[in-house]
């Protein structure tokens, strides 16, 4: 997705957790958002399972509980926490306990747990407030482990996209650009290097590792216009301006055959709670 632009009357691009409208935005469309959103890859889900002392998983912004049904699967009892009471009540619906509640002011009232993950949100939590309450909450040798999507986006389509969003959103706090002339990892590996930084500052954790997932994801036309509205940068949009995008993004997709197939990445950070 585009990376926040840093810009000195905005909150800083390496602090999105600031974009708090932003943050809370993605339940106006809480049911598109479930069906267009990818689960998270088996292999990680696994080994976040294993590492765990035991069944007990805390998901950070659980979302409508994509990730949250995954570990409920692998055998965790799952509570989730979700700013946003459009997405916690679609979660619940889904079969997921949620609480809502940012997750720097949530209280845990005495509740422990052995695994504490965040499914793509971690960057919307403060690095070292978070990692603090995960410290708080975990039990001795309990497991930390924010994770997140990166797609990789055809030049051509993100190309697309920023030319018509630098027109119709020349206020955007977004960087419609740098996902077409960059790697969408180097923009993550950011972020992961953020979430390492903060959980050794809150102290109480052993050092961070990093892990990689590569997989392979194909959509056509309709199934990538679909999930282009559940990105942050357009969760907002007033529904003209959407259009355009949308309009721009499945010409690009025309061009290519009308599908595309592409790898996409599952990055993540992980710490053991001493």
């Amino acid at each position: 997705m585009p990376t926040l632009a840093s810009e000195p009357d905005r909150p800083s691009g390496n602090d999105p957790h600031r974009h708090r409208q932003i943050a809370e935005s993605f339940g106006a469309d809480a049911e598109r958002y479930d069906r267009a959103r990818p689960p998270y890859p088996g292999a990680l889900i696994e080994r976040i399972v294993d590492r765990g002392p035991g069944p007990d998983l805390l998901d950070v912004g659980t979302g409508t509980g994509i990730a949250a049904r995954q570990f409920q699967a692998a055998g965790c009892r799952v509570l989730g926490v979700e700013p946003d009471a459009r997405m916690a009540d679609l979660a619940r619906g889904l079969g997921t306990e949620t609480e809502v509640a940012t997750f720097e002011s949530w209280e845990p009232a005495q509740r422990t747990f052995d695994v504490v993950v965040a499914g793509t949100a971690w960057h919307w939590v403060d690095p070292v407030a978070g990692a603090a309450k995960a410290a708080q909450v975990l039990r001795p040798g309990g497991l930390l482990a924010p994770f997140w999507h990166v797609f990789h986006i055809p030049p051509e389509i993100a190309l697309a996209v920023a030319d018509v969003c630098e027109r119709v959103l020349p206020d955007s706090p977004f960087d419609f650009r740098w996902l077409a002339e960059r790697s969408a990892v180097d923009l993550y590996q950011a972020a992961l290097t953020k979430a390492a930084d903060g959980i050794r500052e809150a102290g109480g954790f052993g050092e961070a590792e990093r892990w990689r997932y590569d997989w392979e994801c194909a959509y056509t036309r309709d199934q990538w216009l679909d999930h282009m509205p559940t990105q942050g940068a357009f969760t907002r949009l007033p529904p003209d301006a959407l259009q355009e995008v949308l309009d721009a993004a499945g010409a690009a997709v025309d061009a290519m055959g009308g599908s595309f197939t592409t790898t996409h990445s599952t990055l993540a950070v992980a710490a053991t709670r001493k």
